[in-house]
Order: C-alpha cells, then structure tokens, then sequence
C-alpha cells in the first residue's frame, strides 16, 4: 500500500488528523452495533499510528479506489462486509477525512463517483457526484434547445464565477429551465455552488447573494489563493466537516453523533435562516422533520451576530421543548457570552416572571382536570343545557382568545371558530356562566395559564420597568399557541424588522388552539416559507403517516387558507411500517417486547428507541412488562439525560417534538382514537366536533413521524378508524 502514499509523506512519522464529513453523520446512526465498534477501532488507529504505519497497517487495510474522479479517495476496512470511505492527503497536510460507512462493494462504487474540490468563493470543501453531472448534462441540453426560458440565463458567466460557480456547474446550469429541474439535479452537485443558483432561482440579486451566501460561508479570514491546502478547505468548511483535535473528543463525539447532526443546517434551509433581515414578522412551516426547529436556533444565531448587545427571546409550548431548544443552542452557539443574551423559556413560564416581577407571584393556575370540575359545579348550579366542554371551550375560544371583559362586548362578539349559533337569551346565560367561573376562580385564589398571560400582555403594553422586552422573538411550535399567548409574544418585542420569527406546522397541532395570526396583528405576508423535504423520517415512514391526516382540512398559522403537505417527502428509504392488530391486550404488549428485543439485537441502543401510547395507564403496563423482560425503560417525562439507559415511554402528546431510531406506537384503537370523551358530539357543535377529530388524527400523525427508521404500529380489538390500509 506504501504506493498510494503521498511523496511527501512516505515514511514520515507525522501524526494524522481526523475529521468526519456530515455525509458520515448522516448514517452512522444508522449503523448497527458492530458496525459501529468496527468504526471506533479503525479511527483510534487515525490517532496512534504515524501516516506511514497507517498505510503499512493491514487492519487498517487503507488502499485507494480503482477508477475513482478523485486520486485522494481511499477506503478503510470496518469490518469483513463494511467499508469506511476517506479523503486523504495529496499535499503533505496530515487531515483525513472520514466521508461515509457503507457496505464493501457499495464502498467502492460511492467513492468513485465523487469528487472533492474547494470552491472559488467560499473556499469550503465541498463534494459533487461528478459521474451523475456529467450523464444528466447532455439530456438538459437537449430539452432547453426547446425551452421557451431558462433560469439563468439573465446572469452572465463573470457573474456566476464570481459567485463561486465552476465550469461543469456552469454548464449544467445554463441548461436548467425551471426550479423544480434544478431541484430534482440539485442532490448531485456541490453544496455552495447549489445554494447559490437556489438563492437566484429565488429571485435574490447577485449582491444579495454574495451578501447572504457567500460572505457567510466564507471564514474572514479565507485566503482566494486557489492551491489552499485540503487540510485549509477542511478548515474552512466547519458548518458540514467535524475536526476532531484529541482522543477525548474522538470518544465524545463517537458517543453522541447525532448531537452534531442536530445542529445541521441544510443548504435549503440556510437562504431563510441566514436571510440578512426581514421587513417584519416572517414564518416558516413544514411537515415533521423539515428542520423548523434547527432553522430557528440558526435564526437566533444570526440575529445574535447582527449586534453585541441584542437580546433574545426564544420560546415554545411545553418544558420538555424548552429545555432541548436550551441545550441544542448551547451546542450550537458554544459561546457563553451569546447564551446569555438569549432567554429559552416557555410562554407560559415568560408570561408567569412578566406578572411575578410586577405584582409578585400570581394566583397558582390550576389544571386541566381542576378546569372541568368547576365547569361541572357551574353547569349544574345555573342549571345550563350545554355540556362543561362547551362552556369551557367558549372561554377558551372566545373570552380569552377575543379578550372579552364585558356583557356587552359578549352580546356583540363574533364568536368565529364556534359552530353552535346561540341567541341573546342564550348569551346572557352563557355570561352568567362565564362570572361564575370567574368567582369561584377567585375565591380559590386561583386562576389558570391563560389568564396569566392575558395579564402579562397588559402589562407589557402599558410599559416594561422589569426589562421583559426583547429586541427579537423566534418562536418554534407556534401551532399550539393561543391568542392570549400570542398577545404576549407581541408585547414583547417593538414591531420593526426582525421582530417576529415563526416556526410551525399546522398539521401537528395537537392541542385545543386555533390562531389567525392576521387577526392578532401579525402578517407575515411575504415572508412565509414552507419546507418541504423531511430529512428525519424514511419515506416509507412518511408516506404512511401521511395518510393518518388523510383529506383534512388544514388551517394556515397565518389564517390566510388550508395549509397542504402537498410536495412533502423524504428523500431517505428503508422498510415500511409494521401494522398489526391482536386480538387481546396480553397479545399485543406480547408482540411489542418481541419487537423491541429484535431492535436491540440488531444493534440499536434502548434509548434510541420509543414506546408511546395515547394514556398512561397502558404505557405503565408497557413499562412492566418490559421490566419483567430485562428491558430497562424510562418514562420521557421525568428529562433523562441522552445517556440515561432505558427504552423511551411516553404519551403521545409527550412525543411532540422529539426523535427516535426506532417508535412503536400501542394501544391504536377505535377507544383511543378518536378518545369519544374529548370529542364534542356534532349535535352539540358540528364546526368544534370536526376539531376535535381532526386534533386527534394530528396526535397521531405526530408520533408515527417520530420514527426516523424504523415504526410499528399495534392494537387489540378494533383498530382505530384513522390507520391506513395495514402495510407489511
């Protein structure tokens, strides 16, 4: 092997540096448990043995790839059946670069085809499958000799070049006719070089781009001197290549990879999260595993670069939610100064310090099931003919969400959103109603989460001595917001450019809220966007699940229209979803330690793995059952850190937000979904009944799509009428 080593290199007893392309991160979660120990093992060797001893070494077995595109290309022995694909040297520098872990003859054709080359204007690293480019080039050719216009071709070559675009990229591109063509070629070409032509496509200027594209990649201090080193371009390019500096570090990331991948940001998502500024409130939607999530925390990176002193709030629905936004932002700012310029925090905690700081702690809110009960005692003191679900729903969807003070301003309100018409005489009593609420409420010395926040905004309008203001808001889960609890957010920043930033998904709305962000104030016309291509989830996965929402209208955040996942897809395979019915309980909870077991087996780690179901009472069985198997199993509610050990229980409302190797979804019947009790009867309410169904198919959309590769879907009895046709 000594003659595939680099002149300059040969028998120097040079160290070498290790470094992994985000192409490896990509799979290497996938990989199962001896794959992984095989990838260990060969990357300590990257770090004990010289340059030399590394080609010499026939456990590492480093031989280069026959008719490859590009000399550096080197394959690894992992173990008997899987290759490791590595960039190697050519210049004397002493980084390798781990690009991939694949099968022994998949190795060898992937490695051939591709081609690593350092791009003119940004100076990063980045990859093409050169083979591909140059089959598709000649069929685009000949189909825009016919095309009545072209994309491109209002940009000269200076133009393009300048912009970091090269000769087979070039030519590739003055033959693309329209976006979804440079879409569908847009996986085979480089990824800065894809961004640009993406961000033109969009209508940006050439200045814009170099602004916004460009000058962000490029590291300042990036030199245009085009025999940069790879060692330099690796460098260069921190945003998709992990250098690794020690051993420790080695284990840690090796440990954690997917902590890395978090953090990610795709070159389609890039345009709108580094997007210099926006004229006012501006939003982002997609179906599950877009990257809403990782596009806001990159948000709030960028708004915190743009000035030393901004200050940032960043917000979501629940604790659980809060706390991963924390930790994936500190992982990926790694800097305290700018972590501390920004506050992660739900809204009903932000909405809870506005009031504390002002008027000392308010009345303790009380929950859910405490709600209902007085909703009871009013009902049948007043003697009303309508159930506690509505009285409480017209609290929720007209008092709070309209802000309602006054008899008279109920008697006149449109009550939008509410399908029952109700009469004076009927409003009158309804109001009565609503005071009794109000004072029994009050008599407790309590009140709930809502009417905190309705405080809250008040205060912050009327001024802010605490400092609750903030000069950006990015919020993320925006679809479970009510408009009390937007109020707040509204509060709490000045309206100007760059206020608002909204991520969402309509079709994971799991809770009892609806919002026309136009009514309240916020238009983000003009600065919507949708992402479309789910990066967590496989196909198969998506496809399936997709189907649970089936024909359901959905309503935009904006309230401007019905929201589509039309054009959603993922670009991932695997296996489909595995759907069965059983015909008891015991059978069931059988079946699903049996499948469990296998994915341990097949190496994936317990706490990659999750159990759900729509109530507690079935996952405590789950639990049991697990602990008689010798299965450890933790319930997400209680936090456990990424490496407490332990499959993953949770509800179903618990998964939101959250991700797995492997999901199993119990208990998907017709008594759960749709859960009879939550749903109000058509009779009642024909427009809220239609709600609540469509609440709880969104419920289970959201935790079938959790899985990233692998779903199993079970019930005893009947299955829930919102499963697709049962797949393999």
């Amino acid at each position: 092997m000594l003659a595939h080593l680099p002149i300059a290199a040969v028998g120097s007893s040079t160290m070498p540096q290790l470094a992994f392309a985000n192409s490896f991160w990509e799979n290497y979660d996938r990989l199962e448990k001896q794959v992984k120990a095989g990838v260990r093992k060969a990357m300590a060797k990257f770090q004990h043995l010289t340059i030399a001893e590394l080609y010499a070494d026939k456990g590492v077995h480093l031989e280069s790839v026959d008719k490859a595109r590009d000399e550096r290309m080197r394959t690894i022995r992992i173990t008997d059946f899987w290759r490791g694909v590595v960039l190697a040297p050519d210049d004397g520098s002493d980084i390798f670069l781990l690009l991939n872990v694949v099968p022994h003859d998949d190795a060898y054709t992937w490695a051939a085809k591709r081609l690593y080359t350092v791009n003119t204007a940004t100076r990063a690293l980045e990859v093409r499958n050169v083979v591909a480019i140059e089959q598709l080039t000649p069929s685009l050719e000949e189909a825009a000799a016919t095309a009545p216009v072209l994309l491109f071709a209002s940009y000269s070559n200076t133009v393009l070049r300048d912009l970091g675009i090269d000769d087979q990229v070039l030519r590739a591109a003055r033959a693309i006719a329209d976006k979804p063509q440079l879409e569908a070629f847009g996986g085979v070409l480089p990824e800065d070089q894809f961004e640009v032509l993406q961000f033109l496509a969009e209508g940006f200027s050439p200045e814009e781009v170099y602004r916004d594209v460009v000058t962000e990649r490029r590291p300042a201090d990036a030199t245009t001197d085009e025999s940069d080193s790879l060692a330099m371009a690796i460098v260069n390019t921190a945003s998709r290549i992990t250098l690794v500096t020690g051993p420790d570090e080695l284990a840690d990331i090796l440990d954690k990879p997917f902590a890395a991948w978090r953090v990610f940001l795709h070159p389609s998502q890039r345009r709108v999260a580094y997007r210099v500024s926006f004229n006012g409130p501006a939003q982002v939607t997609g179906g599950p595993g877009t990257g809403k999530t990782v596009v806001a925390l990159h948000r709030v990176k960028h708004l915190l670069s743009r000035s030393p002193n901004s200050r940032v709030l960043l917000t979501t629905f629940t604790n659980a939610l809060a706390g991963m936004l924390r930790e994936n932002l500190a992982l990926l700012l790694n800097d305290d100064e700018q972590l501390a310029r920004v506050h992660v925090t739900t809204v009903d905690s932000f909405a809870n310090r506005v009031v504390r700081d002002h008027s000392g702690p308010p009345a303790p809110p009380i929950t859910d099931a405490d709600e209902r009960q007085i909703w009871r005692r009013v009902r049948r003191t007043l003697d009303l003919p309508w159930t506690e679900q509505f009285l409480a729903q017209e609290f929720r969807h007209v008092i709070l969400a309209q802000q309602v003070n006054t008899e008279d301003e109920y008697l006149r309100v449109d009550r939008r959103g509410r399908g029952a018409a109700v009469r004076v005489r009927q409003r009158k009593q309804l109001w009565q109603a609503m005071n009794a609420f109000a004072t029994e409420l009050h008599a407790a010395g309590k009140t709930t989460h809502l009417q905190i926040c309705v405080h809250a905004s008040e205060l912050l309008n009327a001024g802010d001595p605490g400092g609750h203001r903030y000069d950006h808001v990015v919020v993320d889960e925006a679809q479970d917001l009510h408009p009390a609890q937007w109020r707040v957010l509204r509060a709490a920043v000045a309206e100007g450019p760059d206020d608002l930033f909204v991520t969402g998904d309509p079709h994971q709305r799991i809770y009892d809220s609806r919002v026309s962000l136009r009514s309240l104030g916020i238009s983000v016309a003009g600065r919507s966007n949708r992402l479309r291509i789910n990066y967590r989830s496989t196909a198969e996965i998506l496809a399936w699940s997709t189907e649970v929402i089936d024909s359901s209208q959905v309503e935009e955040l904006s309230g401007d229209g019905s929201d589509t996942l039309v054009g959603y897809r993922s670009l991932l395979h695997g296996r489909r979803p595995h759907i069965a019915g059983h015909a008891n309980e015991h059978a069931e909870m059988t079946a699903l330690i049996n499948r469990v077991r296998e994915w341990i087996d097949q190496g994936v780690l317990p706490s990659e793995i999750a159990v759900c179901a729509r109530f507690n009472i079935l996952l405590d069985k789950v639990h049991d059952r697990l602990k008689d198997d010798g299965i450890s199993a933790v319930r997400v509610k209680e936090r456990p850190c990424a490496d407490v050990e332990g499959v993953r229980l949770a509800s179903m409302h618990a998964m939101k937000g959250l991700e797995f190797r492997c999901v199993a979804v119990v208990g998907a019947n017709e008594r759960a979904l749709p859960f009879t009790k939550e749903i109000t009867p058509v009779d009642v309410d024909p427009q809220q009944h239609a709600s609540d169904m469509l609440k709880d198919r969104c419920l289970l959309f959201v935790a079938c799509t959790r899985a990233r590769e692998r779903l199993a879907v079970s019930w005893s009895g009947t299955a829930s009428p919102f499963l697709p046709v049962a797949s393999g």
